[in-house]
């Protein structure tokens, strides 16, 4: 996961270095999520069938090798090309990882909480890290990180030992021989994947994350433009992106007493609902980065808290051997979510400015928080054990 924020937070920084307009940054901020909307299923299926650490590992060495043709790009287009390159390729990656947990624990709501938390050392460390190298270097430095963690990456999947998936035929427990037949999409396990909605606690869970997913969204594109904007540095902004990974690996944490609070499905929507107002009150905190950083923990830990409880609720929903088809169906949903959000809101921004634009957008996503209660509230409940 720090991976991805390697990424995330260095190509806005980029982009305002070659002086993009908002409308620009949004495109390439949404532009990594084209592969994984499209693929994410396909991919998920594979690691089903072929085992999700051979997946991960292709797709690590992708980002890795492409890493440094970043600071090469100074045009738009190239710039938008890479990203959607990359973008897929680290998102295909942490839906490995993904896949891997919910194999591994069995769907537990406090196992996940533990992965989650673990994924957020790296991803508090990664703005950190990256923003302190940007002041110090610039481009080139900072891309080179990216490389670096890579190399880590595919030491620790090394030591990593793939899970035994009970599947439902005995002759589908022999790993099958990978041929270029399979990097083709297969329809039926397209149709497959997307039946899953009919599950009333997938279909909630998922529409909740394409929501919280949201927020990230406006987080990493004209969040950043705004904070340099008000004269903040690189570290300065490194800070409050740490801040939301290590209150949301905190709030991970609380996932399993969580599931005992109430329906899962409430806590999820109350929370994401909260979070989303949280990032849309940003330019009414004047400036004020203490406020800024508070701002940012609350946030942090109330997204921390429902992502074990839509892990948890869509994994125990589907059979053992369908992990990666579901998370390739979160994937794709919640890269549609990716994609729509910057450029939409970099549009506004344009149109009617960039404080305007996080209130406009703000509303948007409460209201549609709004018809996802409702929904819940006429949905017959399904206890989650």
């Amino acid at each position: 996961m720090g991976y991805i924020d390697v990424f995330a937070f260095l190509v806005p920084l980029h982009a305002v270095h070659l002086n993009f307009t908002a409308t620009e940054i949004g495109w390439l901020v949404g532009a990594r999520t084209v592969l994984t909307l499209i693929f994410s299923i396909h991919i998920g299926t594979l690691m089903d069938r072929f085992g999700t650490l051979r997946i991960m590992r292709a797709f690590v060495l992708m980002a890795m090798i492409a890493a440094p043709f970043y600071p090469l790009l100074e045009n738009f287009w190239g710039l938008f090309l890479l990203q959607i390159l990359v973008g897929g390729a680290v998102s295909f990656a942490w839906a490995g990882g993904q896949t891997l947990i919910a194999q591994i624990g069995h769907g537990d709501a406090g196992y996940i909480g533990y992965f989650s938390f673990a994924s957020r050392l790296g991803t508090t460390g990664a703005p950190l890290i990256a923003g302190l190298i940007w002041d110090l270097g610039g481009a080139w430095p900072s891309y080179m990180l990216a490389v670096l963690w890579g190399a880590v990456l595919m030491i620790a999947l090394r030591f990593a030992t793939e899970p035994p998936i009970q599947q439902l035929d005995e002759q589908d427990k022999q790993s099958p021989r990978f041929s270029l037949r399979d990097v083709a999409p297969r329809l039926s396990d397209y149709t497959r994947s997307f039946a899953m909605m009919a599950i009333p606690v997938v279909a909630i869970s998922v529409m909740v994350m394409f929501l919280r997913n949201s927020t990230s969204g406006v987080n990493n594109s004209l969040y950043v433009v705004y904070l340099d904007g008000i004269g903040l540095t690189g570290w300065d902004i490194g800070v409050l992106f740490a801040a939301i990974e290590f209150a949301s690996g905190v709030g991970s944490l609380f996932g399993g007493p969580a599931m005992r609070l109430g329906h899962p499905l409430w806590t999820m929507t109350v929370t994401t609902a909260l979070a989303i107002a949280l990032i849309c009150i940003t330019p009414w905190l004047g400036g004020m980065f203490i406020l800024l950083l508070l701002a940012q923990t609350v946030r942090g830990f109330a997204q921390g808290v429902s992502q074990p409880l839509m892990f948890s609720a869509q994994s125990k929903s589907v059979g053992r051997h369908e992990q990666g088809a579901v998370v390739g169906l979160r994937q794709t949903l919640n890269r549609l979510s990716a994609i729509i959000v910057p450029p939409v809101m970099g549009v506004i921004a344009d149109h009617w400015g960039l404080a305007e634009s996080f209130l406009i957008m703000g509303a948007g996503l409460l209201f549609l928080c709004v018809l996802v209660a409702i929904w819940i509230a006429f949905t017959p409940r399904t206890p989650i054990e």
